[in-house]
């Protein structure tokens, strides 16, 4: 087809009906098939100001060009890159040894997608360890179940469902956001394969009460001789704890941890999607988990769950390390972490606001309104700000604090303190209109959890 001038092919190209179910059945140019695609997302969130979400959305120019230098590159073909495996295994040693792995051990570990995947892998390795073991003793083997909080990642419930383990899940309560030792009693038994704690909750960001729990552990152990071992889900505070709580022992410190997961993709300061899995030695992970591949050029073992994916997460995580090291990280997680408490004290000063996350750990303010004001709820405060550009998470809390709604906000390092003092402005300037006139929003329709019953207490 022939155009009379170049206007003519900018109106046709980039003026494209997009076929909302069927497949496009003619070429456009790159340049317009560019314009489309961008132009149909401006109505979405700009990333800086999603401050709902734990995920990086700050990129130094080097690390972009980093990315652009390896996203075509198949990490799985260790045969063509085999110094990209490498620099993973050199990572894995690297984290092996920040979260305090036993300096005898052999690290073992694997950057993953997400913390999903790392999870897991995580959790296979401990059904497999207590199957075997189980086995090995002449027990049945058909009831494994794991224990956790009612704080937990929604990836658990996947594993939990997806590979048959019995969910033992310790309800909240208001007031009480974290696993503790409470009611470990009822949902610990010889079956259990693991108990998963958080560091870094999503909710409020606190920690469980790991020590406590790996003492009542020992203490179990003592009394019935079953030997439960602790993974630590710490996607949020992985790259937090070491760097400002060194004393702190939440890691391998604990002789039960025998695996930790992290989120190079969050506070390890990586675009999405990246997480590590890192178990206290070799031994951990089981063998029976690891296949040897004669696929892309040589025989290689793989023990993740996903193959094929780009090497650009990885290359761009070990630029972050070298770029950064240990003081640069923890410079920036001090900066993220003063700011958060400069904007939870803004708006607790405002009246409006009870915080809840007592410990400031992670950069994370999370606040539910004071009794008085029945008016409008968080779930106005969000989507008004939200007229602001502001990404602000509202929700109900889970079983057994339904009751409790919360306002979550993610202090992430490319906030600066007036971007935080303009923010709060903006909150503020939302409950003194939401006051004035009274808010709309519901809390959303929830599953019913009792269908899906997934606590034994």
């Amino acid at each position: 087809m022939k155009h009379s001038s170049p206007f003519d092919l900018f109106v046709n190209e980039y003026n494209e009906d997009i076929p909302e179910h069927h497949f496009p059945r003619s070429s456009i140019s790159a340049s317009a098939a560019e314009a489309i695609v961008n132009s149909e997302a401006w109505t979405d969130a700009q990333p800086v100001m999603n401050l709902s979400s734990f995920v990086t959305t700050f990129t130094e120019p080097e690390a972009l060009k980093v990315l652009e230098q390896h996203f075509l590159k198949n990490f799985i073909d260790h045969d063509m890159y085999p110094q990209l495996f490498a620099i993973e295994q050199r990572m894995v040693r690297w984290l092996h040894d920040l979260w305090n792995g036993p300096k005898e051990a052999t690290p073992y570990g694997a950057a993953t997608v997400g913390s999903s995947e790392a999870c897991m892998l995580a959790g296979l390795a401990h059904k497999w360890n207590w199957r075997q073991a189980r086995e090995a003793a002449g027990k049945e083997t058909s009831r494994p179940n794991l224990v956790t909080g009612g704080n937990v990642q929604i990836v658990w419930k996947k594993f939990l469902r997806y590979f048959d383990v019995e969910p033992r899940i310790a309800p909240l309560k208001p007031g009480n956001y974290r696993l503790t030792t409470e009611h470990l009693e009822a949902l610990v038994d010889e079956n259990t394969i693991a108990v998963v704690a958080i560091a870094g909750q999503t909710f409020t960001g606190e920690d469980d009460d790991i020590e406590a729990i790996h003492d009542w552990l020992d203490d179990y152990e003592r009394r019935t001789g079953h030997n439960v071992p602790m993974h630590i889900d710490g996607a949020s505070g992985g790259f937090v704890n070491p760097f400002l709580y060194p004393d702190y022992p939440w890691d391998f410190r604990l002789p039960r941890v025998k695996s930790i997961n992290a989120s190079g993709h969050k506070f390890g300061l990586v675009p999405p999607g990246l997480g590590w899995v890192i178990f206290r030695d070799r031994e951990t992970f089981n063998e029976d988990l690891v296949f040897y591949v004669n696929y892309l050029g040589g025989e290689m073992p793989t023990a993740t769950l996903n193959f094929s994916r780009s090497a650009a997460q990885v290359a761009y995580q070990y630029y972050t390390f070298i770029r950064l090291g240990y003081d640069g990280y923890r410079e920036i997680m001090l900066h993220t972490v003063e700011n958060a408490k400069y904007l939870r004290n803004l708006l607790v000063e405002s009246g409006y606001f009870d915080i809840m996350n007592q410990t400031q750990r992670i950069p994370v303010v999370a606040l539910t309104l004071k009794d008085g004001f029945d008016t409008f709820n968080e779930f106005d405060i969000s989507a008004k700000v939200r007229e602001r550009g502001w990404v602000l998470s509202a929700y109900s809390m889970p079983p057994n604090a339904e009751t409790v709604t919360s306002l979550r906000i993610v202090v992430r390092p490319h906030l600066n303190r007036n971007v935080i003092k303009g923010l709060a402005k903006d909150i503020v300037t939302a409950c003194d209109w939401l006051k004035a006139h009274g808010g709309t929003s519901v809390a959303p329709t929830l599953h019913d959890h009792t269908k899906t019953a997934i606590s034994k207490c």
